[in-house]
């Protein structure tokens, strides 16, 4: 709830900000409307939609060393579900997707949240990938930074690319050393409350337990393979999004990266049927740093958060509703699942 309020008054105070500085010019926004290409929006939605049977062959890996046959269907379905549920609540709603696959695959939850943990490792390393390839290479975009602005940023991404990097050989180093961590990380909770300790205790061990997917070399390079032909799914979304406003402003695919990596660290504050974080990052870098229009950025932010995240709503709720789930239900299993 505070992050979500957090997000709520980021969003409200940026908006009256812009609005109160430069003013809302309506007409503007419904000009930039009628001239965009919609058959480049329509286009946008196959890529993004293909992203969730690739996030569900991802998590089908994750699934392996307690299944040896996980069903890539009904871990499809739990996925769409899953993202419908984030779009509903916020980042609640993101356990709604792990605790799903454990009751249809019948395996625990515990294990499910650390496929979900380890999933957002990986994630997370390739948008920080992607932000610190783009921002190398802002001298050579469109952007419009001062030089020493220029030179922070690509200073930033030199550094992203370096931590990047040490994650990387950290995970890899992980799968091999996971049962000596365990013990370690268990000794330095033991100071905690009784209560507290076997919490975390059982946060370290669905971790570990998570982490086995990745001993198979075959494994490890299945999930990145799987994690790159998806953020290339959700990059042609992005570069999909900028064709259509092609007759309104011109970005390269360089300018779509930089976007899209600032853009995937907003996401992180979801709001509740609003979104919030997505937008603001969205709005702030096309207008600060691209030197766009409030109006158009404001259209082209709303374009992508619809395109990647409502987008795939009527389907989840149609799924939900076939598997006997409703609005009241989903919310109670995102609450349930997060204790």
């Amino acid at each position: 709830m505070a992050g979500c309020a957090l997000g709520v008054a980021l969003l409200a105070w940026f908006l009256y900000s812009q609005l109160a500085s430069r003013g809302f010019d309506w007409r503007l926004a419904t000009a930039s409307v009628a001239r965009l290409r919609w058959p480049w929006l329509l286009l946008s939605l196959g890529p993004i939609y293909a992203t969730y049977p690739v996030r569900a062959l991802r998590w089908a890996v994750f699934l392996r060393p307690l299944k040896r046959q996980p069903s890539v269907p009904r871990i499809l379905a739990a996925t769409v579900i899953g993202f419908t549920a984030i779009t509903l609540f916020g980042r609640a709603g993101d356990f709604v997707r792990p605790y799903l696959i454990a009751v249809k695959e019948k395996v625990p939850v515990t294990s499910q949240i650390a496929a979900w943990l380890l999933e957002r490792v990986f994630d997370l390393l390739m948008a920080s990938l992607l932000l610190g390839f783009a921002l190398t290479r802002v001298h050579g975009s469109g952007i419009q930074v001062g030089a020493k602005l220029a030179w922070v940023l690509t200073f930033g991404g030199r550094i992203v690319g370096a931590a990047c990097g040490v994650v990387l050989v950290v995970l890899l180093s992980l799968r091999h050393f996971a049962e000596p961590a365990r013990r370690r990380l268990i000794a330095a909770v033991r100071l905690l409350p009784e209560g507290w300790f076997y919490r975390v205790e059982g946060m370290i061990d669905a971790l570990v337990q998570g982490v086995e997917s990745t001993r198979s070399d075959a494994a490890l390079v299945l999930i990145f393979l799987y994690s790159l032909v998806e953020w290339i799914l959700i990059a042609a979304c992005y570069w999909c999004v900028a064709r259509a406003f092609a007759g309104i402003f011109t970005f390269t695919f360089v300018d779509v990266l930089i976007l899209m990596g600032f853009v995937s660290f907003g996401g992180v504050i979801q709001i509740p049927g609003i979104g919030g974080g997505t937008q603001v990052a969205a709005v702030l870098i096309l207008t600060e740093l691209f030197g766009l229009r409030l109006e158009v950025a404001t259209l082209f932010a709303f374009s992508i958060w619809f395109i990647t995240f409502v987008a795939i709503v009527p389907i989840g709720l149609g799924l939900a509703l076939k598997e006997g789930l409703d609005w009241h239900s989903l919310r109670q299993i995102g609450r349930e699942a997060a204790t």
